[in-house]
């Protein structure tokens, strides 16, 4: 990791600046210059997303990577897309979201005790990011993990982001594994001082077809609000 960086509000302008993947640089930018009809008179975001909410939080959350026409639209991460209109109704029933739906990055939305975050900062071609971004974008995690100063629970959404959370925690010693923990929906593990949580990402893939429903991804919020309050 390099040194991170002095805040979180350092941190997040470095993250906004980055062109280390040539191939995300040019989509991220494409996305934004031809837009789709519904959102042809709004003004993209079109740039790398840092992560959002209560520097304090003891509960942080890291998906996979911005949505083209969500984030990649609003500047802000699952903000303006269905993944995450299912994910803050679910923050705001346990209490770490003060509304149940954020639009834009203006919105008046605020979390407590709750910090939202990606594996990967740009939207990529398919949802799919390659290895090497995967790579490319580790620190910036790692640095947001550091910062955050009072974690007790992270949760993975989804297979890649729960990956990216042991990546990002064993590589900074923060916790340890003789097996690497299995992904799977509401997995718990207790890793030292940190619990690691798995859940089946809010995506129209899973939600359309019933793999995650509403009341399932519910479970794993009052997981998270339990732990933390161990």
């Amino acid at each position: 990791m390099k040194n991170p960086r002095p805040s979180l509000n350092a941190l997040q302008a470095e993250i906004v600046q980055c062109r280390a993947c040539p191939r995300l640089v040019a989509w991220r930018k494409k996305v934004a210059n031809e837009k789709v009809r519904r959102f042809a008179d709004e003004t993209y975001w079109g740039k790398p997303l840092p992560g959002f909410g209560d520097a304090q939080a003891r509960v942080v959350l890291v998906g996979l990577a911005p949505a083209a026409h969500g984030g990649n639209r609003t500047g802000r991460v699952f903000t303006g897309d269905e993944s995450g209109r299912w994910l803050f109704r679910a923050l705001y029933r346990e209490g770490f979201a003060n509304q149940p739906e954020s639009v834009s990055r203006n919105d008046g939305l605020r979390l407590t005790n709750c910090y939202v975050t990606a594996a990967v900062r740009c939207a990529p071609p398919q949802n799919k990011p390659l290895t090497e971004e995967f790579r490319n974008c580790q620190h910036f995690l790692e640095e947001e993990l550091l910062l955050l100063k009072h974690i007790r629970v992270v949760v993975g959404l989804g297979a890649k982001g729960f990956a990216a959370v042991l990546s990002a925690l064993q590589h900074m010693g923060m916790i340890i594994f003789s097996r690497r923990p299995v992904f799977g929906h509401k997995v718990e593990y207790k890793l030292g001082d940190i619990w690691v949580l798995g859940s089946y990402h809010p995506s129209q893939q899973n939600t359309f077809t019933g793999k995650l429903t509403e009341e399932m991804l519910q479970d794993v919020m009052r997981a998270a609000r339990r732990r933390m309050e161990e």
